[in-house]
């Protein structure tokens, strides 16, 4: 949590908040592929790319 904190402390003084969505979609497409690639809903999540 520590490190969202900093970041969004980064994000708002040098207001930067177009890099916000950027860095969700990239935390979403992480979090994705972590559990598409250890689950019974892989083959799912493949046929969507």
């Amino acid at each position: 949590m520590e490190l969202l904190k900093d970041l969004w402390g980064f994000l708002k003084d040098r207001k930067k908040y177009w890099l916000a969505p950027i860095i969700i979609v990239l935390v979403l497409l992480g979090i994705l592929i972590v559990v598409g690639g250890s689950s019974s809903v892989a083959p799912f999540i493949y046929s969507l790319f």
